[in-house]
């Protein structure tokens, strides 16, 4: 991948492919930190390009990783990028205006992970 970036540019349509397909074996090899950051990176590209369908299934594959991130802390932290990354897509014509349950349902993710998090400091 970093021979195809330098080559090509790191937002080439093939390098964001590439990383694409970085991001999925990441998940499906047990490390969903970095399917995550991986994914919410390409979404902000997907977004400053202006490809909204993009950057919406990018922040999705981001929220399938960051549902696999077991401590609550670590989700907590994750989550607030991905949330407000989420409002702000949400904010602009496209798909992600028109899923507005999926990201109710990770903020209601949020409020779990604060009570855990919470929960785990006190144990």
């Amino acid at each position: 991948m970093t021979d195809a970036s330098g080559t090509l540019g790191p937002e080439h349509p093939e390098v964001l492919r590439l990383r694409e397909l970085t991001a999925y074996i990441a998940y499906l090899s047990g490390d969903p930190g970095r399917a995550f950051r991986l994914s919410l990176e390409l979404a902000r590209i997907h977004r400053r390009a202006g490809d909204a369908e993009a950057a919406y299934g990018n922040v999705q594959s981001a929220a399938t990783a960051w549902r696999a991130v077991r401590d609550p802390a670590r989700g907590l932290e994750l989550g607030r990028d991905l949330v407000d990354l989420w409002d702000e897509l949400a904010a602009e014509d496209g798909p992600a205006a028109e899923d507005a349950e999926e990201l109710e349902a990770a903020r209601t993710r949020m409020g779990r992970l604060t009570e855990r998090a919470a929960r785990a400091q006190v144990g």
